[in-house]
């Protein structure tokens, strides 16, 4: 993929992904969801499918949406609350800290800093560039598997880990697809250009693709 095509790929996603469902952290900052309601709901989705965190989350925010009222609750609260999604026990140990730190050091704020967000316990770049982008409209690449397999698939970037890929995306993609490069890849990636057998024969994109370590395909 040449670098100059990137422009034509992004209006291709743009277009393709209208006919997917919305990850379920960019649908909650949609609805006017606070940065710590974004924050929570970003923390709870690691290692979770869509559906269950949705659920998750609403069950939750309904008992606690601010880290005042959070407090309050016990982890054996939280954990029946956020129940099945992937290591509830210790996501809801987090929970309660970060809500804890929030009041402690920041007033009850989340943090609109890269650098402030990843002082949090638990809060890596993907996390923290989310809560930057949704929450509070920023500038910031967040890079999960999807957005880092899809661009060395493409051969846009030539990678091996996330953090690789969102430091050369920061210096090549423009700032302008930012914010939406996060949202259109992983709709993308659980849809199409998926992490084993991609369906290359319906992809919009195969024009663009260099297919980069693409051994099986439909």
């Amino acid at each position: 993929m040449k670098d100059s095509d990137i422009v034509q790929v992004v209006k291709i996603l743009r277009e393709t992904t209208k006919n997917f469902n919305t990850p379920i952290v960019t649908l909650y900052s949609n609805q006017k969801r606070t940065p710590y309601q974004i924050l929570i709901t970003t923390l709870l989705s690691l290692r979770t499918k869509d559906e269950v965190t949705a659920e998750a989350s609403r069950r939750l925010f309904t008992r606690a949406s601010t880290p005042q009222e959070m407090v309050k609750l016990s982890p054996e609260e939280i954990q029946k609350l956020i129940y099945p999604v992937g290591f509830y026990r210790n996501k809801a140990r987090r929970i309660i800290e970060i809500s804890r730190i929030l009041l402690e050091k920041y007033g009850g704020k989340v943090p609109d800093t890269l650098e402030e967000l990843l002082k949090l316990p638990g809060v890596g770049r993907k996390t923290a560039n989310l809560v930057l982008t949704l929450g509070y409209d920023k500038p910031g690449i967040c890079v999960d598997t999807h957005v880092h397999r899809i661009m060395n698939r493409l051969g846009y970037v030539k990678t091996k880990t996330p953090e690789e890929t969102e430091m050369a995306l920061r210096k090549k993609l423009p700032q302008k697809y930012w914010k939406d490069i996060n949202n259109l890849l992983v709709t993308f990636g659980q849809n199409i250009c998926t992490p084993l057998s991609p369906r290359c024969s319906e992809c919009p994109l195969t024009p663009y693709c260099d297919r980069v370590g693409v051994r099986r395909h439909r």
